[in-house]
């Protein structure tokens, strides 16, 4: 059987250079190419590329994202600071990152009066918890709300009337929960009468305005709250040892409808900070 020669002194030209060298350090390219060792180049990657699909544009089992209702925040041990003959109340309000500048704001769960302010009222005069009860049934398309005590509340702003389920309503499962509650947006107030009114709407909270609420019929004796036009007091903190600075919010100031008799600091503990319609 015929055999090919070892070509130990043989000499091959490479194909690359034209150049002769010895046989046995002759190597063939990814090209078919015979050439010297020292001439060898090796297949361009790029010429030979992975294939690439197009990129993922979504999961599997996704979930749409939830726009969830806003809630009450805990504020801090006394966080009321009143000034004797000033409407102005300080709220220390630590990170609350209402940085638009004013948001709608409900006190709950205030435990003690602050600077001569009492914590609700039944009559003229301010008050850190403004609330009162529907004096004349409320029709789903009334321009006017009139309410038992309402002196104590702003002269513009957001009341919620919180929904008292009929029977017909607990037969309906949609229908039950404080989802009935009906924000209402007035644009003044005389004595006992919200004026202006706006009705199912929702008031802003942190920047968001949530859903709107639907109008609706309330008997009388259903309870009314209201809400204070709270502005965020910005703060300026050293934060990096070169000198860094960044603003922080964290209090709140709003006005009463009249002033306080005297400077205090105060409210209890676990007083609570919210939307209007808290829907708890």
């Amino acid at each position: 059987m015929a055999r090919f020669a070892k070509g130990s002194r043989a000499l091959a030209i490479s194909d690359r250079s034209g150049a002769a060298f010895p046989y046995r350090e002759m190597v063939k390219e990814w090209n078919g190419a015979f050439v010297h060792n020292s001439e060898f180049e090796p297949k361009q990657p790029q010429l030979e590329p992975h294939p690439v699909g197009a990129d993922p544009q979504g999961l599997m089992n996704a979930r749409p994202a939830r726009v969830e209702f806003p809630v009450q925040d805990i504020l801090p041990n006394n966080p009321f600071t009143t000034t004797a003959a000033n409407a102005s109340v300080s709220v220390s309000y630590p990170a609350n990152q209402i940085n638009e500048g004013t948001t709608f704001v409900r006190f709950q769960a205030v435990k003690s009066p602050v600077g001569g302010v009492p914590i609700v009222t039944g009559a003229a005069g301010p008050a850190l918890e403004l609330s009162t009860t529907l004096d004349t049934a409320a029709t789903a398309t009334d321009g006017t709300i009139i309410v038992q005590t309402g002196t104590h509340f702003p002269t513009s702003g957001f009341i919620m009337i919180e929904k008292i389920l009929t029977a017909n309503d607990t037969t309906d499962p949609l229908k039950v929960g404080t989802y009935q509650n009906e924000v209402i947006q007035y644009t003044g107030r005389a004595g006992e009468n919200f004026t202006g009114c706006t009705r199912g709407t929702s008031a802003p909270y942190r920047g968001l305005t949530p859903p709107a609420t639907t109008a609706g019929t309330h008997p009388i004796g259903a309870n009314v709250f209201g809400c204070y036009l709270a502005t965020a007091v910005p703060t300026t903190i050293v934060v990096g040892p070169g000198g860094q600075t960044a603003v922080v919010f964290n209090n709140l100031t709003f006005s009463l409808i009249s002033n306080a008799t005297s400077t205090e600091t105060g409210g209890g503990f676990q007083c609570t900070i919210g939307p209007v319609n808290d829907r708890a």
